[in-house]
């Protein structure tokens, strides 16, 4: 291990044990991570990643994973260790102090009982000497460094009370709390706002030049890694299929899969018939250029204006006046509502049948509250919502149960959408018989599992649970739950923005092969613009529970009228 190394990992294997199955998460994997640098390791979920992240700090969970062989080297002081030979106790000792891990999400990383500063305060204390007065006044500065805007409201608030981004800045806070040489970001990233992502990677960045630091920084997303490290490994099915400098594996990709995710990402400067895919890469011949493939994909303009000229001579399908929605905020002395949070404020717009229009703009900007407002989850305070001529706001109850049929929504975390309870096909036959679909339960069956195949799924997934699947899967059952009582318009609330690249790619063609076959319309909602340019047909730009601007897709990411919206624009990575 030479000098300039602070950490050496070789050969290291990690085998899971389920079911008296065995499976090999990381094999044979040998990494070298220089003093002062960012070392990224990309790849979708299930390649090792984590896992080799989880073997450093030794955090393999026991019984069912163990390190079956391999090394992991740390230089220090001037001693070179093997941190798989430590005690329990010894280990403890090194994480936090010397190894420090920045986890994938905020929310469950935090304890939802304590305050955030009494967390940090505890990881201080864990490692360090000093008063818990000096720990509470190392927080602040802490908070402070991490460019969080009131320190010490943050410092006194539950991580419930902060969004995302701000949660995500109190873990790099903890971690930074005992000066690590090595700092792990596990997904720092994922499903955050790319204006708040953009913020978190400098933010890290800077702290890594300030401190010295040598960064592991965990990504699926080849675009995101290339805006903050030095160099790379792209990890495939527990093995290491590229390595080297970023800016090379960027512009020159060697491996298939590499290029798969690299071409997973919407480009910004076409527009495709569909988003390839890395399955596309893998059964080709690993020699077609990146290039070629997105060339084949392209549309042209001349084709893509013949089809908006089609869309816009039809009548709305949906029509949406002046539409109000306030929450309360506080209350006088003597209970009377007096302050209001705007979360929809005297918006307009008009949807056309076929059409896909896409809502984006920050968290908190009024997206989400706009669509179940549309679909009335959420009650209006003003406004008309008129969907294939019929005023949906004026519907009592019975009539909208009805009108449900037409109207359908993919929600954003479909774990949490469907009953763990219940098996994939009862949640596809289960709006069927609400909405009395079909005959008999015979023919229900068989229209479920002909939508399970739909999306992609085989027929055995019937009679498996939420709990069997993977993200992508389930977000797959959500869309054919969505199918079964034949809509005619769906709201995709945040549908992919937790989900792989390459999982993101399979699901938003998916959404436009449905769309097609179906005649379905769409509101595509996402903080993502890439995702929504590559989706929609017009966009409508949210902030502040207005639409700022709206117009064609393409002419809101070339000519953004707004500076809002450019700094939109200018926060999604763009890789090398």
């Amino acid at each position: 291990m030479s000098g300039n190394k602070v950490l050496e990992i070789k050969n290291l294997c990690v085998e899971f044990e389920s079911s008296d199955v065995v499976v090999k998460a990381v094999d044979n994997l040998c990494v070298e991570l220089d003093r002062g640098k960012i070392l990224g390791i990309v790849g979708e979920s299930g390649s090792g990643k984590s896992v080799s992240a989880l073997s450093i700090m030794q955090l393999i969970p026991k019984p069912s994973g163990r390190i079956s062989k391999g090394e992991i080297l740390y230089s220090f002081e001037e001693k070179i260790i093997d941190l798989r030979k430590l005690t329990e106790k010894e280990i403890r000792f090194f994480r936090g102090k010397e190894i420090s891990m920045i986890f994938q999400e905020p929310m469950t990383s935090l304890n939802p009982v304590f305050k955030c500063g009494n967390q940090i305060i505890e990881a201080i204390l864990e490692h360090q000497k000093i008063s818990k007065k000096s720990a509470k006044e190392k927080v602040i500065s802490l908070l402070k460094e991490v460019k969080l805007s009131n320190p010490e409201k943050v410092y006194q608030s539950y991580p419930h009370q902060l969004s995302g981004g701000q949660k995500q800045r109190v873990m790099i806070a903890m971690a930074m709390s005992s000066n690590p040489k090595i700092l792990i970001a596990d997904e720092p990233t994922t499903a955050l706002d790319v204006s708040v992502q953009k913020d978190i990677l400098t933010l890290v960045k800077d702290l890594q030049q300030k401190h010295g630091m040598s960064i592991i920084f965990i990504s699926h997303d080849l675009g995101v890694i290339a805006e903050i490290c030095d160099s790379l490994i792209v990890m495939f099915k527990g093995k290491v299929v590229e390595s080297g400098k970023v800016n090379d594996i960027f512009n020159n990709p060697q491996h298939s899969y590499t290029k798969g995710l690299l071409a997973c990402r919407p480009p910004l400067n076409k527009r495709l018939r569909a988003l390839p895919t890395i399955s596309d890469f893998l059964k080709n011949d690993e020699k077609k250029s990146f290039t070629n493939f997105i060339d084949e994909l392209t549309i042209s303009n001349s084709d893509r204006k013949k089809t908006k000229d089609l869309l816009f001579q039809q009548k709305p399908i949906l029509v949406v006046n002046d539409l109000k929605k306030y929450f309360p905020l506080k209350k006088s002395l003597f209970r009377k509502r007096n302050k209001y949070f705007h979360a929809v404020d005297n918006v307009s717009f008009d949807v056309f049948p076929n059409e896909t229009l896409g809502l984006v703009g920050e968290s908190g900007c009024g997206k989400t509250t706009l669509g179940r407002s549309i679909l009335r989850l959420t009650e209006i305070d003003d406004g008309k919502i008129i969907f294939d001529g019929c005023e949906i706001n004026k519907l009592r109850k019975i009539e909208l149960r009805k009108k449900r049929k037409d109207l359908q929504i993919i929600f954003q975390d479909p774990y949490s959408s469907l009953n763990p309870r219940i098996s994939a096909g009862e949640s596809i036959l289960e709006p069927m018989r609400i909405h009395r679909i079909y005959n008999n339960e015979k023919v229900r069956k068989e229209k479920a599992i002909e939508l399970l195949e739909k999306v992609g799924m085989d027929s055995i997934h019937f009679y498996r649970y939420p709990h069997e699947f993977s993200g992508g899967q389930r977000q797959r059952i959500c869309i054919a739950r969505a199918l079964a009582v034949q809509p005619k318009f769906i709201i995709c609330d945040e549908s992919v923005s937790a989900l792989d690249v390459s999982v993101q790619a399979q699901v938003l063609n998916l959404l436009n092969d449905l769309k097609k076959e179906f005649g379905l319309t769409y509101i595509f909602i996402s903080h993502d613009l890439s995702v929504v340019k590559f989706m929609s047909d017009r966009m409508a730009v949210m902030k502040d529970g207005k639409i700022i601007e709206i117009d064609d897709a393409d002419e809101i990411y070339y000519n953004p009228k707004t500076e809002y919206t450019k700094k939109l624009i200018e926060a999604i990575p763009k890789g090398k």
